[in-house]
């Protein structure tokens, strides 16, 4: 074969492989698309419910002007907002409201009511830093609605019912650590996973999911919530819903992305952050991301190649300045397991690098609690907990030094904040409580140091 026919079959060869990857890219593209869409009826949610405020969003199925009748008795709701336009999916902000105060709610169109009655309500935020009783529920990659997330689902309710708060809602704000639908996180997948499963609770209490990297496989996820990316619910605006703050009470909440995000120590993520940790000013800090920096569950975090290196990037540059700020609490999934940590404080790098003095209280957290500074103080010590195990188990060694507990258990958080005190339960599927512990700050309490030893 003469050297010009091989140009050809080579240059045939090659416009060939590259129709084949541009039909693969556009197929997978339409199926994107098309995985990221539902156009059928929605039950009512809450978003960025605020001491003055909530975004009411639902589906009609059919394309309608959005009407929301709302007011504090739910025989005379006397206060109306319309939206402009028809739609099927409808996003309406309820503004002017009263600080820790019930409303009533209908959704519909026009005369019409779609949804209503005694049991559609919410309760908006108390005033940023005042100090009452917060409850809230953490699930961990709760991605699929099966018999195990039941049981935790059951178990969940039946230890509120245990421990009742008189004139209080079941929950004030509902949270998770990431996967929230699986195993693709297309729009059908978050309607059987969260809107058919639990419609109750979604129509009375705030739903603030944390991006996964099985949410990052479609598009539905940034489509289906409404985050405060301007800065409506407390913290600096961050521009991106991506990455935000939020207040409650007197919690600053950081919900950072550890999947798509720069994870760098120079990028956009960390810039924002930095500025936001630098202004706050509630008693309490709790950070929530989807990849954990400390695991030896069903991911490692020793690994440099599980999960792409996420998980170092996220403890080696985000935990300093979160250590820095004062964070109390640290939350992530992924590793599908439950793990509770020490009371850590500047350790960076592999399980190996744990020295004693990273380690400042190895109290069980129960019967001694871990002890703080009053105030929000630089290096006194941060709680993670690996909260993945919501729906799906998987086996891992749990050997990780750093932790006080490792559970191969499903189950969920609940955390009590009153206060000065805040209070967290792991209750697994059975309805046991198999891990307490709780974060005591007091004045009397000595000051974190300046900087990392040796630093």
């Amino acid at each position: 074969m003469s050297s010009s026919i091989l140009r050809r079959w080579l240059r045939r060869i090659a416009i060939g492989l590259l129709l084949f990857v541009a039909v693969v890219g556009v197929g997978r593209l339409i199926q994107v698309a098309w995985d990221s869409r539902y156009d059928g009826p929605r039950t009512p949610y809450l978003q960025v419910l605020t001491s003055d405020g909530v975004t009411l969003r639902w589906q009609s199925g059919n394309d309608e002007v959005g009407v929301v009748h709302y007011g504090s008795d739910p025989e005379h709701l006397d206060k109306v907002v319309h939206e402009d336009v028809s739609r099927i999916g409808h996003e309406v902000r309820l503004s002017g409201l009263q600080p820790a105060s019930r409303y009533y709610y209908s959704v519909g169109t026009g005369q019409t009511v779609w949804r209503g009655g005694p049991d559609y309500w919410f309760v908006t935020a108390p005033k940023v830093g005042s100090d009452g009783d917060v409850r809230i529920w953490v699930q961990g990659d709760p991605g699929h609605w099966w018999k195990e997330s039941q049981a935790v689902y059951g178990a969940m309710r039946e230890w509120v019912s245990a421990h009742p708060r008189p004139g209080r809602p079941l929950l004030d704000l509902w949270l998770t650590t990431g996967d929230n639908a699986y195993r693709s996180g297309t729009n059908p997948q978050f309607q059987a996973a969260l809107f058919d499963a639990y419609p109750d609770l979604l129509r009375n209490v705030p739903y603030i999911p944390t991006y996964g990297n099985h949410d990052a496989r479609r598009w539905s996820f940034f489509r289906i919530f409404t985050f405060p990316a301007a800065g409506e619910a407390g913290g600096l605006p961050s521009g991106t819903e991506h990455y935000f703050a939020y207040d409650y009470g007197d919690i600053h909440f950081v919900f950072l992305d550890s999947e798509s995000s720069d994870r760098s120590v120079d990028g956009p993520m960390m810039q924002w952050l930095k500025q936001d940790l630098a202004g706050y000013r509630q008693r309490w800090l709790v950070v929530l991301f989807h990849h954990p920096p400390y695991s030896h569950g069903s991911h490692n975090s020793d690994n440099p190649h599980d999960s792409r290196g996420r998980m170092q990037e996220m403890r080696a540059n985000f935990l300093p300045v979160l250590e820095q700020a004062g964070a109390d609490l640290v939350l992530s999934g992924h590793s599908h397991v439950y793990e509770r940590s020490y009371l850590l404080d500047c350790h960076y790098g592999n399980s190996s690098t744990l020295r004693p003095e990273m380690i400042l209280d190895h109290g069980d957290g129960n019967a001694q609690p871990y002890r703080k500074p009053l105030v929000p103080t630089a290096h006194a010590g941060t709680v993670y907990a690996v909260v993945g195990s919501s729906n799906n188990l998987d086996d891992g060694p749990l050997d990780y030094p750093a932790m006080a507990v490792s559970r191969h258990q499903r189950g969920s958080l609940l955390l009590d904040v009153r206060g000065d005190t805040l209070e967290a339960s792991f209750v697994n599927a059975d309805g046991i409580v198999s891990d307490h512990f709780s974060i005591v700050k007091s004045a009397a309490t000595k000051g974190g140091r300046t900087s990392c030893p040796g630093s």
